[in-house]
């Protein structure tokens, strides 16, 4: 294992996106080469964090904290760390590391960021002009490249990162290349859809800022000399560290009112990026408008930073908050499910049904989270990564038909099995893992998830479970128009099968989504200890006064 591993993963794409920047322009088809060598880097770093990764130290952690409390990270489950003073006048501190959740999100975000990269490629020009973004990038090839570059650090770093000023930092790096690569690349409303989905996280961001400020000066009291990661001491006892915003000053900075307050604040920022309704608006437009591989990595990793920020910040930082909230957070996982999978059901454009189909899964994490049950939460996680894997092979499908039909219309297809059976083939696998085929991996996760909201949340479980059903009526009915009968076009009878680039980039998903399907316990593994020190954490909390009321 490298040293800095974490450090080298999070920024090894900015120096990619520095080189096709200075190269001269007559380099312009190397820009694509540069780019996607700079995102295998993290991706192979990735694998070795997840093979490195010891679930043990989880474990161990509170005895650990017991025989030597103070701020060691590895007594808190964390590994890789990278730890130095950044701005000491107001304590900011450059402090990266993983546990068991995050690990799991850097190795999703790795994966699907190099499959965008791949993905961007332009192997065939379109038949006729058009807003051709979707069948791989055309036009300002060094800006894409270097903003999906820009993208892909400021990802990383939202899961590395264990300072909330860095946090916040690499949440709205993140924020500008995604304005961008749908501003300029998208579709026909490629600017109302970039719009919107600025002011929507804008907004959800300015909240987190208020509440991150108002952390930094009142949520401190450190008893004796604090020190910075150097050893120095220092006078300013105000900190952005998480661990002591977590394990050293809950119930001692902040009255249960105005920790509900920020707890709902930084729950906004959050529920925007998820999207939870009826913050979920944004998201349909955006997916529709952005390039094929934007919309990947939109619904493979961005969706998921709404549900890790919870885990990550609401819930160890607000436990008593967290479990009051308890029931509101089930509801609106449930109308996620439900909601969500009803508006599938209702559209005709193919992009449209897979990004109201993300808000319903979605649903299934909110849901789990809110058990507070190690089977509920351990679900939530595992369908985090497993959405991940599964919505992304559907935005890649999607976009393999456009190149070449150019158009969405779901009622426009028909009978594509005759001519297309490798696309049909990675088409069924995706839409039946997404409706919980067992067998395939997003059954595991949705069955952890009820098992453990069944405990805590029984009515609304119970509501939830019919968000299969509809799941299983809207994509089966997808694949009956789509692919099923006669050719509704003679022409759609010439069309090509997948070539080389589609299949590299769905086959790493496939085998993935078959894998875990059958034997989840690598992911489950990784995360499960850390997740049960969440949940007891939460859980004390509640037994110390506040009520669990649940449905």
């Amino acid at each position: 294992m490298i040293d800095h591993v974490l450090t080298w993963m999070t920024f090894f794409p900015l120096i990619g996106a520095a080189v096709i920047v200075a190269l001269p322009g007559r380099f312009k088809d190397a820009f694509k080469y540069i780019a996607v060598a700079a995102l295998a880097v993290p991706l192979v770093l990735a694998v070795q964090v997840f093979a490195g990764f010891d679930p043990t130290l989880a474990a161990n952690g509170k005895a650990l904290r017991d025989a030597a409390p103070g701020l060691d990270p590895v007594a808190y489950g964390l590994q890789f760390v990278d730890h130095a003073v950044w701005i000491r006048a107001f304590n900011i501190e450059y402090f990266v590391g993983v546990d068991g959740v995050s690990a799991s999100m850097v190795v999703l975000s790795a994966l699907v960021s190099f499959i965008a990269g791949l993905a961007s490629f332009l192997v065939r020009k379109p038949v006729e002009p058009h807003h051709g973004s979707q069948a791989g990038i055309q036009v300002k090839e060094r800006g894409y490249y270097a903003l999906l570059l820009m993208l892909a650090t400021g990802m990383m770093g939202v899961f590395v990162a264990l300072d909330l000023f860095l946090f916040y930092v690499f949440w709205e790096v993140m924020l500008l290349p995604m304005y961008f690569l749908i501003g300029i690349w998208g579709g026909p409303r490629k600017e109302y859809a970039a719009i919107k989905f600025f002011l929507y996280t804008l907004f959800g961001s300015v909240l987190m800022l208020l509440a991150i400020i108002y952390m930094y000066y009142y949520g401190t009291p450190v008893k004796g000399d604090f020190l910075l990661a150097d050893g120095s001491a220092t006078a300013n006892r105000h900190t952005f560290n998480m661990m002591y915003l977590a394990h050293h000053t809950q119930y001692q900075w902040v009255s249960f009112i105005s920790g509900k307050l920020l707890w709902v604040l930084f729950f906004i920022g959050f529920a925007i990026k998820i999207p939870m309704f009826p913050f979920h608006t944004w998201l349909p437009d955006a997916h529709v408008e952005a390039p094929t591989a934007i919309s990947v990595i939109l619904a493979g990793v961005l969706l998921k930073m709404g549900t890790y920020g919870i885990l990550r910040i609401n819930y160890p930082m607000f436990p008593a908050e967290t479990m009051w909230a308890s029931t509101a957070m089930a509801a609106f996982g449930m109308i996620n499910i439900v909601y969500g999978a009803f508006c599938a059901m209702a559209q005709k454009d193919f992009k449209s049904l897979v990004a109201y189909s993300s808000i319903s899964h979605m649903g299934f994490v909110l849901l789990g989270m809110s058990s507070f049950t190690q089977e509920g939460m351990n679900g939530a996680v595992l369908q985090m990564f497993n959405h991940g894997t599964i919505t992304a092979m559907m935005f890649l499908l999607v976009g393999a038909i456009y190149d070449r039909a150019h158009h969405r219309n779901i009622e426009g297809f028909g009978g594509l099995a005759k001519t297309m059976p490798v696309y049909t083939a990675f088409s069924g696998l995706a839409f039946f893992a997404a409706l919980g085929l067992p067998g395939l991996s997003g059954f595991i996760s949705e069955v952890l998830v009820f098992l453990g909201a069944f405990q805590t949340h029984r009515v609304l479980t119970m509501i939830s479970v019919s968000g299969v059903v509809l799941g299983a009526a809207y994509v089966l009915w997808t694949i009956h128009r789509v692919f099923l009968g006669p050719l509704v076009k003679e022409e759609y009878g010439h069309f090509s099968d997948l070539n080389w680039r589609e299949v590299a980039t769905l086959a790493p998903l496939a085998v993935i989504v078959i894998v875990l399907g059958f034997y989840p316990m690598p992911v489950l593994d990784l995360m499960s200890a850390g997740l049960g020190a969440l949940k007891d954490m939460v859980l004390a909390a509640g037994a110390a006064g506040v009520p669990v009321a649940g449905l």
